[in-house]
Formats: C-alpha cells, structure tokens, sequence
C-alpha cells in the first residue's frame, strides 16, 4: 500500500512539468485555437516556475485578447508585464503602444512607439502607427512623413498592404489622388480581396469626382459587409455627387437605422437636404451631427465630418424662420417621453403616468406644442427627437422631459427605449439614445433649452448585460454632465444615485415638479432649487434632484410670470 502511494506521488510530481510544457507549447502556438490558446497562456502565467520568454509570451497574448475585448487598461497592464519580463522585444511594446491609442491616449502611444524605433530604427509598424495618430489628428504632413518611412521599411507582406492602403488614404485626403490611387494599387496587388482598399479608394474616387468608380468600389466593399455603415455612407455621398439624391438618401436612412448615431450619415443628409432646400431638416442634421457623442478614438472622417457639421449650421443659422409673436410671451415648445412598457427590461408603472401629468402641466400653462410620446421604440424616439428639433427652431422655449429608464456607460447617458436590448454593454451605441441627442434636439431654440431626466434608475440589464468594453459600466444612475452655455439640464436624482418611482400614481420628482411649477413668479433656477428641497423631503433624504448647465444670465425665465 505504502509503495503504491509513493509511485503515485512519483506520477503527479512528473506530470507537473509536462503538463507546464504543453500549456507553454499551446500559449506560443499561433495556429492554436483561441479559447485553448489563452487557457494555456494563463495556466502558463499562474505557474511562477515558468519564467523568460515563455512567461512573456503568455502576458502578452493575454493583453492581445484583451485587445479584442476592448479591456485596454487590462492589455497594458499584460503587456506591461510581458515588458518587464523582455525589455527588448519591440512586439510588446509596441502593442501596448496600440492598446494605449485605442484607450486614447496618444501621448503614451507614441511613447512605446519612438521606444520602439530607438531600439529598431527600421520597425516599419511604428512608423505607420505614429502616422495613424497624426492622421487622425489631422497633422496631415507629419502623418506622410510617417507613412513614407512605414513604406521604405516594409518587411512582410501583411506590413506592405497597411503601410500603402494608409499612405493612399491619408493621400486622398491631402487631394493627391494619383499617387492615392498608386497606393492602392499596390495594396492591391498583395491583396486582392482585401477589405480596406474598395471602401476607402471609394472615398478618394468621390473627392476627384469619378462617381461611377467611387460606386463599383463601395459596392465592391458592401458585397462583402452589406451593413458596414462606412462603406454606405461612402456610397450615399458617391450618389449625392453624382445628384442621385433619393439613392443617397435611402443610403443614409440605413446608416442611421443601424447606428443612429453615425456622424457621417448626419453630415451627408444634411448637405443633402440643403441641395432640396429643406434647410430646416438639414440644420437639424447638423445639430445631430455637432452634438453626437465624440469617440476617445475618433477617426479622421469623423473628425472632419463633425467640422463640416459646425461650419454649416452656423451659417445656416440665420436662415431659421422667425418665430411668431404669442400674446402670452415667449413660445413654449416640449417633448414628452414616459417609457414604461419595456419588453426587454423590467417594465416601470409610473413613467407613463407621470408623462401624462407632466404633459397635461405644461399645456395648462400655455405652451404652444406639448408632444406626449409615451413607450418609444429606438426608432419612434429618434423620429421624435428629430421632429421635435424642428419645432425647437421655431420657439423661444424648448423643453423635453424624460421618464423611464436610464444608465451610464463609460461615461455617456443613455436613455433606453422600450425595444431595446442590451446583450452587452458595447450595443448601448446602437440600441439606446444618448443624452447628448436630446440635448441637440433643444439646441435650436432662442432662449431657454432644458431637458429633464426622471430616469436615473437602476441598470435594468445588470444581471445578462455581458461586460465586453474596460469603461465603466455604472449600475445606479447617471453620470454628471457639463452641457454648453445656455443648456440646463436637471435629473431626479444626482450622479451615481436613483430616482424612485415612489408609492403613489407618480414619482416624487414628477409629484413635486407639476405643482412648484405652477406658482406664480418663480424664476426657473430657483424653481429647481425648490424641486430639490421638496423631492428631498419627501423622499425622506434618499433622492435628491441635481441641476447642471447655465442659462443666459441677463434675463430670467418664468414657468408662470404672474396673476
């Protein structure tokens, strides 16, 4: 018995290093599968008798996987760690100098990447990463400069189809479109079928106004992706330049069913609107447009989309009509929204009714428009934001207030729409509306823009949202915001915490606002106040309403001016 209890102690003590050495053999292997390869490189990095390159290895496919995620903070810590171990090896530095311009910060990016060229000067790769960066900064010539080095230090083929479809792209947008196109030509010839080259070549083909080929190309990239929202864009701004505007338009409106917040899809009908002379719908695209949540890693089409935005509204500005005298003062305009009818998420009882009551306030006090929209799908709320922009313009007031649910993700606001369904946080970006819409759809009005959010509840897809990105994903609340002069922006509850829908046919928030509403004289800053002090005594200290935003301070605002 003894004896065979020592031959199997022998036996486990063995089977310790040969299985350490199939986990390293799996981690290093590059035609392994995935889900495999990683579980070995983690096996590899939880035994501390494994050191060196093996060790390295294993943080840094650990860090590339993350990549994937879209966990940066986790990849640069991985590839941190592969660093320390390989100090040398210019593969990790340099991807954690691509982590880091993914996070956004350019600054540590192109750190890693002049560590790279210090100890290979010819590491093409940091070249054409540098050149990225500048590009999407819009430091054109410092970004050829990079590319030109990228392409004289080509080392394989893979190294040779990015360096020249980047260098032909940043070309194009410099409007030197035969050396662009030579680029691309040359991509082409290592890749045939790569992705990249028809739809950015479809982008250069535009600008030198070769419609017809611009459009075989974008339609060469949409055989392959009918739904990437690029290459559509892309070719809705081949058939505006070629004056098929109903085939462009019919471009855009898919663009924008699939990401509503697509700036280049705004940017491209509203220049379209304005070839029909519909300057209203075109300014309320722009709005769109120059409001829309800013990426921390945000291309150079976007980039130079969202200037066109800002440049056009501001000179279509003075074309909005002129609002009509009302014998009351000011025109008063509102949105409504009471979103209780989830079919994905818990289903909230009072929103509805508080949007009723909130409504019925408003038209008691005389506002010309009040638009109730009660249980919005992503596509009715859109619809409705973008017809209400148009009232805005029209009014001195604009006011829309919100009830249901709400939630921050990484730092921006969303409000959830009935139909939406959240499987991961990354899909708030195409299923939900952010706060930064709303605030463009009160941006047209004269005087006084407020939004008002009774929304700050909990997560209602905590329990099945999968956490794919490494920005914060809040589970109470909103995050606070700093919206430009002349916006005010009031939630029911502050940043971080909830708003109750309370124990009567209303929310307290809703309870309070619809009747300090109504008093008499009252100026609108300090008639928050008072909301805040009611909600929070009636709450018991659990609630407590937050204001955020300036309005214009020479003049004051009055819900009810006097009796």
């Amino acid at each position: 018995m003894l004896r065979a209890l020592l031959l199997g102690l022998v036996l486990l003590v063995a089977a310790g290093p040969a299985r350490a050495a199939g986990d390293v053999e799996t981690c290093r292997n590059n035609s392994a599968e995935p889900a495999a390869r990683l579980a070995a490189c983690e096996s590899v990095i939880a035994d501390e008798k494994i050191t060196g390159t093996s060790r390295a290895a294993a943080f840094w496919y650990r860090g590339d996987s993350l990549v994937k995620k879209r966990d940066y903070d986790g990849a640069i810590a991985a590839f941190t760690a592969a660093h320390e171990i390989a100090p040398q090896n210019i593969n990790v530095i340099n991807a954690r100098g691509i982590a880091y311009s993914h996070k956004g910060d350019d600054e540590r990016a192109l750190a890693d990447y002049d560590l790279c060229l210090q100890l290979r000067p010819s590491f093409g790769s940091a070249y054409n990463n540098r050149g990225v960066i500048f590009m999407r900064r819009g430091e054109l010539q410092r970004a050829l400069d990079e590319f030109n080095l990228a392409v004289k230090h080509i080392f394989n083929d893979e190294s040779r189809y990015l360096h020249h479809y980047n260098r032909g792209r940043l070309q194009g947008l410099m409007k030197l479109y035969e050396a662009s196109l030579a680029d691309y030509a040359e991509a082409q010839k290592v890749n045939p079928d790569g992705p990249h080259v028809p739809a950015y070549r479809c982008v250069t083909y535009t600008s030198m106004g070769r419609f017809d080929d611009a459009l075989a190309d974008c339609n060469a990239a949409l055989a392959k992706s009918p739904n990437n929202v690029y290459a559509l864009t892309s070719r809705a701004n081949a058939y505006l330049g070629k004056g098929n505007l109903d085939a462009a338009l019919n471009d855009y409106n898919q663009v924008l069913k699939i990401n509503p917040n697509y700036v280049r899809a705004y940017v491209g009908r509203g220049q379209l609107f304005e070839k029909r002379r519909n300057l209203a719908a075109a300014r309320a695209d722009y709005r769109s447009a120059a409001n829309a949540v800013a990426a921390r890693r945000e291309d150079i089409d976007t980039t130079l989309a969202r200037g066109i935005a800002k440049e056009r509204l501001e000179a279509l500005l003075g074309t909005a009509a002129p609002s009509t005298p009302q014998p009351a003062g000011p025109r008063k305009v509102a949105l409504i929204v009471g979103n209780g009818a989830y079919k994905n998420a818990a289903p909230l009882d009072n929103p509805p009714r508080d949007a009723k009551l909130i409504a019925s306030t408003f038209r008691e006090l005389g506002f010309a428009t009040v638009t109730l929209a009660p249980d919005l799908t992503r596509d009715k709320f859109f619809a409705a934001l973008h017809e209400f922009g148009l009232e805005a313009e029209k009014a001195d007031w604009a006011v829309v207030y919100y009830a249901g649910h709400g939630m921050e993700i990484g730092g921006v606001n969303y409000l959830i729409p009935v139909d939406a369904r959240l499987k991961a946080d990354s899909d708030a970006e195409t299923q939900a509306v952010a706060l930064e819409q709303v605030i463009a759809a009160v941006a047209g009005a004269r005087k006084l823009r407020l939004v008002m959010l009774d929304a700050c509840r909990d997560n209602p897809f905590e329990k099945t949202m999968q956490r794919t990105i490494s920005l914060k994903l809040v589970n109470r609340g909103f995050s606070n915001i700093e919206p430009e002069a002349g916006f005010m922006v009031v939630y029911a509850a502050k940043h971080g915490e909830t708003a109750l829908d309370g124990d009567s046919l209303n929310s307290p928030f809703a309870a309070v606002l619809a009747r300090v509403i109504k008093e008499p004289k009252i100026e609108v800053r300090k008639l928050f106040d008072i909301v805040r002090d009611d909600v929070w005594k009636a709450t018991n200290r659990t609630q407590q309403p937050f204001t955020y935003g300036s309005l214009p301070g020479r003049e004051d605002f009055y819900f009810v001016v006097g009796r």
